[in-house]
């Protein structure tokens, strides 16, 4: 009988070696930030296929000829594999992060290596994904792990349902000599499995990227099917050999470029993977189909150069070593032109060539190894587990959660007119005076005296917004009500709005309770109190946060409507007819979208007061005040940029009689470049949201400022 090859895997394939490089180039320059390659990432898709196919092919052999799979040998090689290179970069990650990342981020390091350890990243970043606090983090220096771990966790069920199907055919006979199964028959079997996998993952990939895309992303059952789509090319692979020549050539280049094409017109902000990813797997999965038929008239003439096999050898541990050098460059150079870039993953192949001739080769080719891999896996697997929770030392005492501020300061005093005596204080916002423009308590320092929060806690200072699950995530829509203040009060205040309003809770609780009244939040991240559709994530509208303003309008009109609206927000790309708009459009509809809101929602006779959103860092300042705490004056930004990004909100007031419009950025960013540290108080937990501590300290300043509506 004729052993399977020729296209299932069998013989070594040049055009699939040299399409690996074609892969890792891609992600390489995307990775760089090379602007016109924004889709560099589906080098991953092209990945899942190839290995799908491969991996497939020597499980299919073993079982159409031996009538089984050896796990034990499979799990043998795949820890041979991969586990010694993966195992060497974990614990260089782990440096690196000890040299070159901020302090702040060293612990976070620890747990991305024990869970790139464990083969479980790709599901701790999907759960940061779609937790608003953990979103915008700065990327983990293992992030490019996800992959790996999607690989090996279908590699898990992969193997166990090829064996369950072989088994059928034992028990119904289905068996040539020696031990042999029926080819036909197995081919006919392993389809039917493969689509019981593939094509229920496809369709939950298409509906997740639509509904979840920062999740879908990550998760192992949107990429099932890529690794499935290359197990059904080894499958049938006998038959991909009679494809004619020229026309197995036509459709091998043309995968080809339906793989460049992918990586030129996919972009980050884009639903990926769902239908998006056909682009480059289906072009991946056309040059392995072609590539045994057509000879050298198809992609091998290219693909199968010299220079591009080697680059494909190396594939893997490029891929290992060339993000976290990226992501230590950044936090010790700042971001990186697409030149530098370019210049670090060039670099990478250094190391990369050491973990290939010295690690990855003489582990996988030794004639001795094979038999202790048992404890070669646990080696590799532990060493890097093991470091990663000691390096929690490094890091300890761990950061401790902020002091109870609140309670330490004196309650705000209201007088008999209603106005917030001032108190003498030299903490916070206070020793700004009452003109913080011209008081130089507010201008950057490179030293003070003490840091409250410090940074390591800045990121758990936070409103109590978080601690009691007020804030709506991604997904949801319901409006959750949350009480704070007098619940039996008359006089009920509420505040809306995305994160930034909620980080003027602290200060406004302390209004409420100063004055005995009942304040409640309706919160949902990344989403405005706002009447037009606007965007998620760029270019994605954000359905949920439609169906909330529907929701929450009903609410704050309806007859349990209160006394006082208080609106805060980022400013956010509306899109009016669900297409974004560009230049002056978009500026034009950003403030005709806030005016429009506004109006109506004081025309229904709720009292409303915007409070203008507060400046906006282009970095993570408790990050950069960990790094440089000699030196805070590096962690400042100009005034002029920083509140660049609310001023369609104050152009969207000017000429509303029936808003009250709230800056309290004077107090916030007075001078001409915005301090990170005003009074020894840390002001901002990363770029954009007031430390809890701060918000506190303007209490009586907000309480100025709403006077005349709450009187």
């Amino acid at each position: 009988m004729k052993r399977w090859g020729h296209g299932d895997g069998s013989n070594f394939r040049g055009d699939i070696e040299g399409m690996r490089a074609l892969a890792v180039v891609l992600v390489l320059i995307g990775h760089a930030g090379v602007n016109g390659l924004p889709g560099g990432f589906v080098g991953v898709d092209v990945f899942f296929v190839i290995s799908g196919f491969l991996i497939t092919g020597m499980l299919v052999r073993e079982l159409a000829d031996t009538g089984r799979i050896s796990i034990v040998d499979f799990y043998t090689r795949r820890a041979r594999r991969l586990l010694p290179a993966a195992g060497v970069v974990l614990v260089a990650s782990l440096l690196l992060a000890y040299l070159f990342l901020p302090r702040l981020r060293w612990s976070s390091t620890g747990w991305d290596v024990l869970a790139s350890g464990l083969y479980a990243m790709n599901w701790r970043l999907a759960e940061q994904a779609v937790n608003y606090l953990q979103a915008d983090e700065a990327p983990s220096i293992l992030q490019h792990f996800w992959s790996l771990a999607v690989e090996e966790q279908f590699y898990l069920i992969w193997p166990m349902l090829l064996l369950v199907l072989a088994r059928t055919m034992r028990r119904r006979r289905h068996r040539l000599d020696r031990g042999r199964l029926d080819r036909g028959r197995l081919e006919r079997r392993l389809l039917i499995g493969l689509a019981l996998v593939a094509i229920p993952s496809l369709a939950w990939s298409i509906h997740l990227s639509e509904a979840n895309p920062a999740r879908a992303y990550f998760v192992t059952t949107t990429r099932m099917w890529e690794l499935a789509l290359g197990a059904g090319l080894a499958i049938l692979g006998r038959h991909l050999i009679r494809i004619p020549r020229v026309l197995a050539a036509a459709l091998g280049w043309a995968g080809v470029a339906a793989i460049v094409v992918a990586a030129l017109v996919t972009t980050p902000d884009l639903p990926f993977p769902g239908h998006l990813a056909l682009l480059p797997t289906l072009g991946a999965a056309a040059v392995i189909a072609a590539g045994a038929a057509a000879g050298r008239a198809g992609p091998v003439l290219l693909l199968g150069l010299p220079p591009m096999r080697a680059l494909g050898a190396l594939s893997y541990s490029l891929y290992l070593w060339h993000w976290p050098l990226l992501v230590a460059a950044e936090a010790k150079f700042g971001e990186l032109r697409p030149a530098a870039g370019l210049a670090v993953v060039a670099l990478s192949v250094v190391p990369a060539a050491l973990t290939y001739r010295f690690v990855e080769n003489p582990i996988r080719f030794s004639v001795v190894l094979p038999r202790q891999a048992a404890q070669l896996g646990v080696l590799a697997t532990g060493a890097p587990v093991i470091a990663a929770l000691l390096f929690q030392l490094t890091v300890w005492p761990p950061a401790r959660p902020p002091s109870d501020i609140a309670a330490m300061m004196p309650p705000l005093d209201i007088s008999a007119s209603g106005s917030a005596e001032p108190r003498r204080s030299t903490f916070g916002a206070d020793v700004l005076g009452r003109k913080p423009r011209s008081s130089p308590a507010g201008v950057p320092v490179d030293r003070v005296d003490t840091i409250t929060p410090d940074a390591l806690s800045a990121p758990l200072d936070l409103p109590d917004t978080y601690q009691q699950d007020c804030l709506l995530q991604v997904t949801e829509y319901e409006p959750r009500p949350c009480s704070y203040g007098d619940p039996n009060s008359s006089f009920t205040m509420v505040l809306a709005g995305d994160s930034h309003a909620a980080h003027w809770l602290p200060a406004l609780k302390a209004v409420a309770e100063a004055n005995k009244w009942r304040l409640i939040t309706q919160i949902k991240g990344s989403c405005p109190v706002e009447n037009t559709p606007v965007l998620y994530k760029a270019n994605t509208p954000f359905d949920a946060c439609t169906e909330w303003n529907k929701r929450l309008r009903a609410t704050l009109t309806g007859p349990d409507k209160p006394q006082l609206l208080i609106l805060s927000s980022l400013t956010y790309q509306p899109v009016p007819k669900g297409e974004p708009l560009q230049g002056v459009a978009a500026l034009r509809a950003r403030t005709d979208a806030l005016r429009d809101t506004w109006s109506e929602l004081a025309d229904t006779g709720v009292r409303t007061v915007v409070i203008r959103d507060t400046p906006y860092f282009p970095f993570n300042v408790a990050e950069c005040v960990s790094k440089n705490p000699e030196k805070l004056t590096r962690c400042s930004a100009p005034r002029e940029k920083a509140l660049e990004i609310s001023q369609p909100q104050a152009e969207a007031a000017k000429g509303l009689d029936n808003i009250r419009f709230v800056d309290l950025n004077d107090a916030i960013c007075p001078a001409e470049r915005c301090a990170p540290v005003i009074g020894g108080v840390l002001i901002y937990r990363d770029a954009a949201h007031l430390t809890a501590t701060y918000s506190r300290t303007l209490a009586p300043r907000l309480h100025e400022a709403l006077r005349e509506d709450l009187n």
